[in-house]
């Protein structure tokens, strides 16, 4: 008997914890770091959060974690671009719930807010902003594609108390025949560049020859113009000296012209009877100095 009373007290007093464990947690809440805890009564959202930390709430409240730490989200769908083509979509969305109004999101959406609102609404944004590009155009425009589909997304989310803090375009994916027929228009492309650098390497060849050769032409033109002046000049010269030479043309400038061409020698045999005559040639010795003054300005 002492024992069965024992095990009742036992069995009562495990009951009792039981129930005030019960009780404790239905008066208490807990929030974790980066949330805000949500208090509804019977369903009632009220005008008040609870930050992070333990928190006494009634039993009959619940409190409703909401993460406001920034979360991304990755969504896949297709998209047409303006001239018809089909291109898959990968993008991701970085946003936060606002601390001040998670309460109204909770109350106006629920806890599933994301799946509610922001889901379908990047898919609608992002079909079209496509829908204003070419497929070729998306391809080069990944970084403004995503500035535009984020200039929709954040006013509409943040009517929620959302803040989209940036978008971007992880991957696109077109058709196996798009794909071949962009790689051969840029291998085409690529093929005209080359045919046109090495087609003005050639124009810019033969313009430097041409170049060369008027050059060329030109200085020879002022060359020949040059030597030209060169034998006019010299031929006036040659007729200026001819002239003096006429002019001065006697007997001295005759003996002058004897002796240049003189060997030096004289004959064995001469005659004549002038003192101071040199044998052969009548000049005086003193008229030597005259001549060779002459000559000199006929020169």
């Amino acid at each position: 008997m002492k024992n069965q009373k024992t095990a009742r007290r036992i069995f009562l007093a495990l009951i009792l914890i039981v129930v005030v464990l019960i009780l404790l947690s239905t008066v208490f809440a807990t929030v974790p770091t980066g949330h805000t805890g949500v208090v509804t009564t019977l369903g009632k959202v009220e005008d008040y959060i609870y930050d992070e930390g333990l928190h006494f709430k009634l039993p009959w409240q619940k409190v409703t974690n909401m993460d406001n730490r920034t979360q991304r989200a990755i969504v896949t769908t297709e998209a047409s671009s303006s001239d018809i083509q089909q291109v898959d979509v990968l993008c991701s969305v970085n946003y936060s719930v606002d601390r001040e109004t998670s309460q109204k999101l909770f109350g106006n959406v629920g806890a599933s807010y994301y799946e509610t609102v922001m889901e379908p609404r990047i898919y609608n944004d992002i079909k079209t902003v496509f829908a204003n590009y070419s497929a070729e155009n998306l391809i080069a425009c990944r970084s403004e594609l995503a500035d535009k589909i984020a200039e929709l997304l954040m006013p509409e989310m943040k009517a929620y108390g959302i803040a989209v803090s940036s978008v971007s375009i992880e991957n696109l994916d077109f058709s196996d025949a798009f794909t071949e027929a962009v790689e051969a228009k840029q291998v085409a492309e690529q093929d005209k560049l080359r045919a046109a650098t090495v087609q003005a390497q050639k124009t810019l060849e033969a313009e430097a020859e041409a170049k060369r050769q008027v050059i060329a032409a030109e200085a020879d033109a002022e060359i020949t113009r040059i030597q030209a002046e060169v034998a006019q000049f010299a031929g006036e010269k040659e007729a200026a000296k001819n002239q003096k030479l006429s002019e001065n043309m006697n007997e001295l400038l005759i003996a002058y012209n004897f002796i240049e061409k003189w060997n030096g020698k004289l004959p064995t045999i001469y005659s004549g009877s002038s003192e101071g005559m040199l044998p052969i040639l009548n000049i005086n010795p003193s008229d030597l100095p005259e001549l060779s003054e002459e000559m000199n300005d006929a020169e």
